[in-house]
C-alpha cells in the first residue's frame, strides 16, 4: 500500500486532527514517556502537529495550520530514502509540487538531517491538503518496486491512522505492548469524551494518573476535573 492507496481513505482535515489527537492520548496513557503517537498542540503559536516515532528509524509528522495540513513520513528501509542511492538526494517528484504555503515545512529543521553539506529532508512520503481543497494531494512520484512491496513505506507509517478505528488501534497496541487492551476504553477516547480516571486505569492499570492527565491536557484533549 503506497501513498496513492492511503490518501483516498483519509478523512478531511478536522476529522484527521481529531483522529491524531485520539491516538496520541491513547499512547500517553499506555506509555507517557515514549509515545509511539504524540500530539503537540503548541508546536508553534499558529500550528499543531501530530507525530509518530517507532524508535526504529521511521517517523512521520502532520502539521495543522490555517493553510491546511502538510504531512511527511520517513521509512528508513524504503528505496526512496534520500540516503538510498549513491548521492544523497530527495526522491524525484516527492516535494516538487508542494504548495507555497507548505514549502517551509520541506526544510523545517525538525524534519531534516544534516549530512555535513546542509540539511536533507527526511522523507519518503509527502502529502498535503490546503484548507479549501476537497481531497488530499501528493506529488507526481513514481514509486519503485521493491522486495515485499515496501515501496514508499506509507503502509507501515500510516496504517493505523488511515484505518482510523478503535479496533485498528487495539490490534496495534496489543501487538506493540504485548498485552490485552480494553476496547471500550479505546472507543471512549476515539469519541473524544473527557478522559477519566476509570478510562486511564482500564487502558493501563499501572498508569500514574497525575502524569497522564497533565500530559493529555497539553494535547488539547478534554480531561475530567477532580
Amino acid at each position: 500500500m503506497s501513498v496513492y492507496e492511503i490518501l483516498p481513505v483519509l478523512p478531511g482535515i478536522p476529522a484527521l486532527r481529531d483522529r491524531c489527537r485520539a491516538l496520541a492520548v491513547l499512547e500517553t496513557v499506555m506509555d507517557p514517556w515514549e509515545q509511539f503517537f504524540a500530539y503537540a498542540a503548541d508546536w508553534s503559536e499558529t500550528e499543531e502537529a501530530a507525530l509518530m516515532d517507532n524508535r526504529s528509524g521511521d517517523d512521520y509528522a502532520i502539521v495543522f495550520s490555517e493553510a491546511g495540513a502538510y504531512a511527511r513520513g520517513f521509512a528508513h528501509e524504503s528505496l526512496m530514502s534520500p540516503w538510498g542511492g549513491e548521492d544523497v538526494e530527495v526522491w524525484p517528484g516527492l516535494v516538487d509540487a508542494v504548495p507555497e504555503a507548505f514549502r517551509p515545512y520541506v526544510t523545517e529543521p525538525a524534519f531534516c538531517d544534516d549530512d555535513g553539506d546542509g540539511p536533507v529532508p527526511r522523507v519518503t512520503v509527502v502529502f498535503w491538503r490546503e484548507a479549501a481543497d476537497e481531497a488530499w494531494h501528493t506529488g507526481p512520484v513514481k514509486i519503485p518496486q521493491s522486495p515485499g512491496g515496501y515501496g514508499d513505506g506509507a503502509r507501515d507509517l500510516f496504517e493505523v491512522l488511515a484505518a482510523g478505528t478503535p479496533e485498528a488501534y487495539r490490534d496495534f497496541a496489543e501487538e506493540y505492548y504485548e498485552r490485552s487492551v480494553d476496547l471500550e476504553a479505546i472507543r471512549h477516547v476515539f469519541a473524544l469524551r473527557p478522559l477519566t480516571g476509570d478510562v486511564v486505569k482500564a487502558l493501563n492499570p499501572e498508569a500514574d494518573l497525575g502524569v497522564v492527565t497533565g500530559a493529555v491536557a497539553a494535547t488539547g484533549y478534554p480531561v475530567e476535573g477532580p
